[in-house]
């Protein structure tokens, strides 16, 4: 990992108020903390850039696993953000979104796209269903564990 990446980070935490991100891949790990409007948090040890041993996984690329999906108390399922970023329904601005209300899913549909340090990761359904909200406004940041749409299951 370069600055110039290091510095995309820091201006996407800025961006959506983030105040914490971690990253590990084969040869390295990142860890930035920053308090509230802009300020360090302060902390016994400095934020610092640790090579990280090797742990036997591929590079990242595409979209990680997303945990299992969740059932709200309706019974509709939640599809949740594998990571943050910016979410976006359609692979490019002049494009119809991936899915609308009422359209049907299934375990490899690609419902959206949150773009991540400039990287575009489709995301999958995971689940069999109808699409009956959409909880993020496109263009807007997410967090780890959002929620993004509601299912009812089929």
């Amino acid at each position: 990992m370069d600055l110039k990446d290091i510095k995309a980070i820091i201006d996407l935490m800025k961006k959506n108020s983030i105040t914490e991100f971690e990253l590990e891949r084969q040869d390295s790990k990142i860890r930035l903390k920053r308090g509230l409007n802009g300020g360090a948090i302060p902390s016994q040890q400095p934020d610092e850039l640790v090579p990280a041993q090797p742990l036997g996984l591929p590079p990242m690329s595409g979209a990680p696993a997303v945990s299992a999906p969740v059932v709200v108390s309706n019974g509709e399922i939640e599809i949740k953000s594998p990571m943050i970023g910016t979410f976006y329904r359609s692979p490019s601005p002049e494009a119809a979104p991936y899915i609308e209300i009422g359209g049907e899913v299934g375990l490899e549909t690609v419902v959206c796209i949150i773009e991540a340090m400039k990287v575009m990761n489709e995301i999958k359904a995971e689940v069999k269903g109808a699409i009956t909200q959409v909880l993020v406004e496109n263009g807007k940041p997410v967090e780890f564990g959002q929620p993004l749409f509601r299912v009812r299951p089929s």
